[in-house]
């Protein structure tokens, strides 16, 4: 084996099949979209 292939082979990049559980990125989804809102409002920026 090449350098090369050596260190891809212990190296991962995060991609899709290495997501958990897809319930936590919507629920946190959410979460980020009604706290954006809150802070529009309070702000009065809407």
């Amino acid at each position: 084996m090449t350098a090369h292939s050596v260190t891809a082979a212990g190296v991962r990049t995060g991609g899709p099949q290495d997501d958990g559980p897809k319930i936590v990125e919507h629920v946190m989804g959410w979460t980020l979209v009604v706290v954006v809102a809150m802070l529009v409002t309070q702000l009065g920026l809407l």
